[in-house]
């Protein structure tokens, strides 16, 4: 058997699979152009500003709901006040010693020196504030399909209940 031999059962082969499970490569294949498909945002746009990774920032939060909320269909300008049920928190890391001796254990926080006069603990974990209720008060609060739009929103994005949620019709 030469190469030429060899490579016309290969292509058979080929052809055969592709014949049998033409329905998978065309999934297979669609799905690849879809991850090559560019996703929002056009150049020239800025980012919107964020607060730096690792910290919460009540105010930024609420001034980023109320512009996405402003853009729903009849909602006009949007006021949004979240409540939190306590405020963000770090569990930084710590380093136990037990003295089986006596039964004692000692902690003590585990510090990271950089430098001479540069020390910062270890974060293990940063816990953020739950979301305990919202107010919004928009033109459009007194439509109950702006509200229904409204509530679903603030629901998605924050986690909270209907109950939770109360949107006024303002000025």
């Amino acid at each position: 058997m030469n190469g030429r031999e060899t490579m016309d059962r290969l292509a058979q082969r080929v052809r055969a699979s592709f014949a049998k499970y033409r329905l998978v490569w065309l999934v297979i294949l669609a799905g690849l152009v879809l991850l090559l498909l560019p996703t929002g945002g056009g150049e020239g746009e800025e980012p919107a500003a964020e607060p730096a990774q690792g910290t919460f920032d009540l105010e930024a939060t609420e001034a980023r709901l109320a512009q996405a909320l402003s853009k729903i269909r009849g909602a006009g300008e949007v006021t949004v006040v979240l409540t939190v049920a306590n405020g963000p928190r770090q569990v930084l890391a710590q380093d136990v010693d037990r003295d089986t001796g006596q039964g004692e254990e000692s902690t003590q926080t585990v510090v990271l020196s950089r430098g001479s006069s540069s020390q910062e603990t270890v974060t293990v974990q940063e816990i953020y504030p739950q979301y305990q209720g919202v107010l919004v008060v928009c033109p459009g609060g007194g439509d109950p399909e702006v509200r229904l739009q409204l509530t679903q929103a603030l629901s998605a994005l924050t986690g909270l209940g209907a109950d939770k949620i109360s949107i006024s019709e303002g000025k």
